[in-house]
């Protein structure tokens, strides 16, 4: 092995350092493979026209997205370790982009599913956010929570924001149209990720942002880590995490998260607000109100896990979303008013907030293997999100309408609130 160092850069004060142009980048790779995520919720009624699929059978085509976005994210952080972040991220983007072009050619549903659910699925879990959580955590020292909080936001406020223009173009063109302006925008962030998405702070010879003391340059991960099997390295940290009260409360509260969002009101806010009369495009704007919302209140929650609790604020967020979810079912109708003006604010403010303190959590109790832990805490996430995106659309199939899935969500948000603020003291019995 050679012995050879990248020589060290001392960064200027003043000028900018590495970290902020991989994050800058990790944000912009976050959003390209946003836009798939945001097809399905618009694409769901056009293809139930053409087609004649129920909502049920759309639904577990973005379940099988889901469960897969989860299960592959934690192997993600593994391959991100052994064979880098810009080899994997470059070839996730190529994966969303065949997954979203290929969709033009179908003609039975469970191609549909075959696109949506296995190719796209697996290309999005890939980078998802244990993306975030890598990069925040190999090039960061301070200002971690911050950065978590942004290209968490980037992630989200890329599938909010691109809904309006993915409905205009649907609405203009067609759902086929629509889908290749997914595969192009996921394609045309492959150059940026291979010229400046660096895999080590190493890699351009300079300390993590806010690092105190100097690093050493030639070995920033643990001796043997990216040798060893990536999905063999995934199952021990689970296995390890697994014994811990602490794992099971983080995956729990995550798994109503993204029920509460990706599942339910992602995949169905559209659908059920044209149920009630509203346009589609009007629907996806509100949608992307919410995108624009997350980004503030994601970024403000990063802020506050460097300087509060993040039990307490994790219980503080489902709470409020809880009380939004509850009162939704009065809020919708055929038209834009300020109370649901008022929900779509304050749900943007609250929707991935809960992901800065989990990754807090994480790294406070399980150390090096923090990142893949997040991983399979983030597979729960979407475990709950394809349960509920099923789910909601079997409800609607049967009832006409979603109101039970809105107020059994909001029980559950109760559920997690309670379990988040509890998570200090299972811990130290635990430990």
């Amino acid at each position: 092995m050679s012995t050879t160092a990248t020589p060290r850069r001392v960064v200027r004060r003043g000028a900018l350092h590495p970290a902020v142009l991989v994050a800058a980048v990790t944000f912009v790779a976050l959003v390209g493979a946003a836009a798939f995520r945001a097809g399905p919720s618009v694409l769901m009624v056009p293809l139930e026209e053409e087609f004649g699929w129920s909502r049920g059978v759309l639904s577990a085509a973005v379940g099988l997205n889901l469960v897969l976005f989860g299960l592959t994210a934690p192997f993600a952080a593994a391959l991100m370790e052994r064979f880098g972040i810009r080899r994997v991220v470059a070839s996730a983007l190529v994966l969303v982009a065949a997954g979203s072009g290929l969709t033009v050619f179908v003609t039975a549903s469970w191609q549909l599913v075959a696109l949506w659910g296995v190719l796209v699925g697996v290309g999005t879990g890939s980078m998802a956010l244990v993306l975030a959580a890598t990069v925040a955590s190999r090039w960061f020292v301070q200002r971690r929570g911050l950065v978590m909080g942004l290209l968490t936001a980037g992630s989200t406020m890329g599938q909010l924001v691109f809904l309006p223009v993915v409905a205009l173009v649907a609405e203009a063109w067609g759902w086929r149209a629509a889908s290749l302006v997914i595969a192009g925008a996921s394609l045309a962030v492959v150059p940026l990720v291979v010229r400046y998405l660096h895999d080590h702070p190493r890699d351009r010879g300079v300390q993590p942002y806010g690092a105190a003391e100097p690093l050493d340059l030639l070995d920033p991960v643990p001796a043997g880590r990216p040798g060893s099997g990536a999905a063999r390295r995934a199952v021990t940290a689970l296995r390890s995490a697994a014994r811990r009260r602490t794992f099971w409360a983080l995956a729990g509260g995550f798994a109503i998260c993204g029920a509460t969002t990706n599942g339910l009101v992602g995949t169905h806010f559209i659908p059920a607000a044209h149920d009630h009369g509203m346009g589609e495009t009007t629907a996806a704007g509100l949608l992307a109100v919410v995108g624009v919302f997350d980004l503030v209140g994601t970024l403000g929650s990063g802020y506050l896990t460097d300087r509060v609790n993040p039990r307490l604020l994790l219980g503080v967020y489902y709470a409020f979303r809880g009380v939004g979810l509850l009162l939704l079912p009065s809020l919708l109708s055929d038209a834009v008013h300020p109370s649901m003006l008022a929900f779509v604010i304050v749900y943007g403010l609250d929707w991935v907030a809960t992901v800065p303190p989990t990754v807090a959590l994480c790294r406070e109790s399980f150390g090096d293997d923090a990142t893949i832990v997040f991983g399979w805490v983030f597979a729960a996430h979407q475990v709950g999100a394809a349960v509920a995106a099923v789910a909601a659309g079997a409800i609607r199939d049967q009832t006409g309408t979603y109101t039970i899935a809105w107020l059994g969500a909001a029980g559950m948000c109760a559920v997690a609130a309670l379990v988040s603020v509890r998570i200090g003291a299972t811990a130290a019995r635990t430990v």
